[in-house]
């Protein structure tokens, strides 16, 4: 409310006329316009990209779908089933571009402290917010959305990385780890910081260990950004300066 002016005793407009709003600036096309001039405005300030950047991803929670075999195949290549379109009431409330993935997460401790050997494995479906912030400010200078299904790593040479921060270096977690990232990384200039992997079947060296661990301190930075964004009825609300998470407008677009 302060970054808009308002206090407690104004008149603010409700969720669905915001809604309405974002979609109308999806439809437009006008997100990566406004996103751009905040940015420049922010720069013109002195906030300008420094001291490296960090990526990562978090996942959007959609509205499950309750669709039939045949439209899912329909939706997985593409096609929008017949059913909707003789019905543009149903279609509406169809939700095409989120997808299903696996959510991996640690199981709890057992009674005699060890850790079992599996993760849990939990159905999401939705989308993926992927995210560039700068070291300095901790602000969001580049971002990308896609289905839930989609991998980490790919979004990095798809215009994730900042090329105007003040410095080379560009810390991430194991999932943008590998040969193309770190050949494209180097032919664009910039200094690897991503976490290195495991060896399969293969103690982790300890001097990996120490560097991954020195890593994680600044890795956090962007995750502790990710966790202010809240969602509340398919709607991501931030806190942070540029909201990270998009969720999917009827027009097929995302919405800021």
């Amino acid at each position: 409310m302060r970054f808009l002016g308002l206090g407690l005793s104004d008149r603010v407009p409700d969720a669905k006329t915001v809604r309405l709003f974002r979609e109308r600036l999806t439809q437009a096309g006008a997100i990566d316009i406004l996103f751009n001039r905040f940015d420049a405005t922010l720069r013109n300030a002195g906030y300008l990209p420094m001291s490296g950047q960090i990526q990562d991803a978090t996942l959007v929670a959609a509205p499950k779908q309750r669709n039939t075999n045949d439209e899912k195949t329909d939706l997985r290549e593409g096609r929008i089933p017949q059913d909707w379109q003789d019905k543009p009431a149903k279609l509406s409330h169809k939700d095409r571009h989120a997808r299903w993935t696996l959510k991996f997460t640690k199981v709890k401790r057992e009674e005699d402290g060890s850790m079992p050997a599996t993760d849990l494995a939990i159905p999401f479906f939705g989308y993926k917010s992927h995210i560039s912030i700068d070291r300095k400010f901790r602000l969001i200078r580049k971002w990308k959305t896609t289905d839930a299904a989609a991998s980490d790593g790919a979004r990095l040479r798809e215009g994730l990385l900042d090329k105007s921060n003040t410095a080379s270096t560009a810390w991430a977690d194991t999932a943008y780890r590998s040969k193309a990232n770190e050949d494209f990384m180097e032919k664009q200039g910039f200094v690897s910081k991503v976490h290195r992997k495991k060896p399969h079947l293969r103690p982790m060296p300890r001097h990996i260990q120490r560097s991954n661990a020195g890593k994680s301190v600044i890795i956090s930075r962007v995750e502790q950004c990710l966790c202010r964004s809240e969602i509340t009825d398919g709607t991501v609300h931030s806190n942070r300066r540029h909201n990270a998470g998009h969720h999917e407008d009827q027009a097929g677009q995302y919405r800021l």
